[in-house]
């Protein structure tokens, strides 16, 4: 396990050194998202930021979940501005990104999302291009969606480069956890699905109910999903959030903290085209996302 980890960190670090065009860099946009509640998502999200930006990539969290947005809480950041000050122009996009630990960027969502798909077409433009001036210094932009298929999360889901779900081993979340993914494919069979098992006991668990999930969609879907890895359960995941501190920081060594680690590895060890053929960046995302119906 310790060789592959090394093997991954190193291949992750010479990508990492390659020179690049900037002015052909577009953030990547990854969902994260849920069949059910419950199931740790927001602290997921929040930690494998952390860990791509210890691996040297300029992130920026976007608090996605209506009415349960808790980015905030987690770390122990109180947001007094917000995407609703953006929208209605009181604030730069600059001003309402706030910042945890590590310096790790952050929007707060809250009331604003919903206003989100009400804009103007002036306002609109207004929006799309103060993201625009964000997310040219960002490598990924990840957006902490809600659990299960609002019409939101069904944009966001559909709009975005990339899709994690996040579910458990319990049979309820594994349920759901395909039903979203059978919604979604339904519709927009372009979406790019990678699994990852939180709170599992150990990789046997976790193995098992990520074939469920992955085999039932290969065999009635016609869908290849990839498994990106699992976190174990970990005592040190309930004292962070009792913290409010991440706990990727605050127990660097605990079996979760090493588990995301992986992950973040994993993730960028992956060659973009293995999981979509090209993204359009944020600018793209807003288009799709924002889109009249």
């Amino acid at each position: 396990m310790t060789d592959q980890a090394q093997s991954l960190r190193q291949l992750v670090y010479a990508r990492s050194e390659r020179p690049s065009d900037p002015a052909k860099k577009t953030a990547k946009i990854i969902t994260v998202t849920s069949g059910k509640g419950g199931v740790g998502k927001s602290n997921f999200t929040l930690n494998f930021a952390l860990a791509l930006k210890s691996l040297g990539r300029k992130v920026l969290v976007f608090d996605a979940d209506i009415g349960m947005a808790n980015i905030d809480v987690l770390i122990g950041v109180s947001s007094k501005l917000s995407l609703y000050h953006l929208l209605r122009k009181e604030k730069s996009v600059e001003e309402v990104i706030q910042y945890g630990p590590n310096g790790l960027p952050f929007i707060a969502g809250g009331s604003g999302i919903a206003e989100m798909f009400a804009l103007s077409e002036e306002d609109l433009n207004y929006f799309v291009a103060q993201i625009e001036r964000i997310s040219e210094g960002m490598d990924y932009i990840l957006f902490d969606t809600g659990a299960g298929l609002s019409r939101e999360n069904m944009k966001f889901i559909t709009s975005a480069d990339h899709c994690l779900v996040v579910t458990t081993p319990e049979p309820t979340s594994i349920t759901d956890a395909y039903a979203l993914i059978k919604v979604v494919h339904g519709s927009h069979p372009e979406v790019p699905f990678t699994l990852v098992v939180n709170r599992a006991g150990d990789e046997s668990e976790a193995r098992q109910a990520s074939d469920k999930i992955i085999l039932t969609a290969r065999r009635f879907l016609e869908l290849d999903i990839r498994m990106l890895g699992f976190v174990r359960e970990d005592i040190h995941v309930v004292k962070s959030v009792k913290r409010q501190y991440p706990f990727y920081l605050a127990y660097p060594r605990s079996e979760a903290a090493r588990d995301v680690q992986r992950l973040a590895l994993r993730y960028l060890a992956v060659p973009a085209s293995a999981e979509s053929a090209s993204h359009m960046g944020i600018k793209g995302f807003m288009q799709r996302l924002l889109k009249r119906t």
